[in-house]
């Protein structure tokens, strides 16, 4: 062995050294795990007065960042135009509701045709149970939320199935809302509604 050779060798291992140090003992480097679009959805559900509407928005794609068999972040993109509602039956009706819903009355997919989520902090509870601290963005404005969940893996798969209560008022989503329009009556939807993500995301 040469010289040139010895001290390649010798700066290799210094450098798997300082990394296995910086993990430290018993840890493991961060994985990323990217998001089965196919497999994940988010659900949707909002409430009026006068009844609620229920639907889904599809996963334009997202990875999770998984430490020690656990999830410890990730970041989750929402294809706004894929929105549907899956209660209302007559064809042309659903059409309508749902050309509304891509409106700027609501969440005017033509400008804002993504929203994102971003985990920032997963704080464990008993057994699969976990509480997520997030970014969420819509129509490009974005408010932190926290809300429970649950986290399972199984070899190079992991899934998360959490439900988040938004005000969408903190959006700029204000249509049909008695914070805004006091004298709307039995036409008004409330401000809250609920969004349930069901993620899988594979190794």
């Amino acid at each position: 062995m040469n010289t040139r050779q010895f001290l390649a060798g010798f700066v290799a291992v210094a450098i798997a050294a300082g990394a296995s140090a910086f993990v430290g003992p018993g840890k493991t480097a961060p994985a990323t795990y990217k998001v089965d679009t196919q497999k994940s959805v988010m659900n949707w559900n909002g409430k009026k007065v006068t009844g609620e509407h229920s639907g889904t928005v599809a996963l334009q794609g997202g990875t999770m960042i998984v430490e020690n068999g656990k999830m410890t972040g990730g970041q989750f993109t929402f294809d706004m135009n894929s929105i549907k509602c899956t209660d209302l039956t007559d064809a042309g009706y659903n059409a309508k509701f749902i050309g509304h819903m891509k409106s700027d009355d609501f969440f005017g997919t033509a400008k804002h045709p993504t929203s994102m989520f971003t985990i920032t902090k997963v704080t464990p509870k008993e057994g699969n149970a976990v509480e997520i601290t997030g970014n969420m963005t819509i129509k490009g404005i974005t408010n932190v939320v926290t809300f429970p969940a649950t986290v399972k893996t199984n070899g190079n798969m992991i899934e998360a199935d959490g439900k988040a209560v938004l005000d969408r008022t903190k959006y700029d989503i204000r249509f049909g809302s008695k914070s805004f329009f006091e004298s709307i009556g039995d036409k008004a939807i409330y401000d809250d509604f609920t969004v349930e993500m069901k993620l899988v995301a594979k190794k």
